[in-house]
């Protein structure tokens, strides 16, 4: 009888366990963004953050009132942006003009996810992440042959 009692309490722990770490392994979703809208800003890099799960572009740009606002918006893992071409830890120092094409997050915040960064001397850096923005979402759109 002991034994059973054991293996019961045993599996008991287990499931608790794996109920509450199941957020750890949970991904955030992509409904915070508003993905009709782009926005291109001009701006001053303050910080660049290599870090996993995700790298984060931190900047300053002006609104249409002439107010310095505060940006930050987030690109995928370093390993990814590593392989898309151009981007590494020491792509970004604070001070660089940049201009950051990005998705904002729909409550208004200066939050964002970036699509690209052209870097002053020109350089385009892409983030063509499958499924969120590449070729695939900003391709145009087939003609509809029905009207042909």
């Amino acid at each position: 009888m002991n034994k059973h009692i054991g293996a019961l309490l045993g599996l008991g722990l287990l499931i608790i366990l794996l109920i509450i770490a199941a957020p750890i392994f949970a991904h955030h979703g992509n409904s915070n963004f508003d993905i009709d809208k782009k926005l291109t800003l001009k701006a001053t890099v303050t910080d660049w953050v290599w870090a996993n799960p995700h790298c984060w572009l931190k900047f300053d740009a002006t609104d249409e009132k002439g107010n310095v606002v505060h940006w930050i918006a987030e690109t995928s893992n370093p390993a990814d942006m590593t392989n898309l071409g151009g981007w590494s830890k020491q792509v970004f120092k604070p001070g660089d003009h940049v201009t950051v094409t990005l998705q904002p997050v729909k409550n208004g915040q200066p939050i964002g996810r970036v699509m690209q960064v052209v870097l002053a001397n020109g350089q385009t850096l892409g983030t063509r992440i499958p499924g969120i923005f590449g070729p695939e979402v900003d391709a145009p759109k087939p003609a509809d042959s029905s009207k042909q």
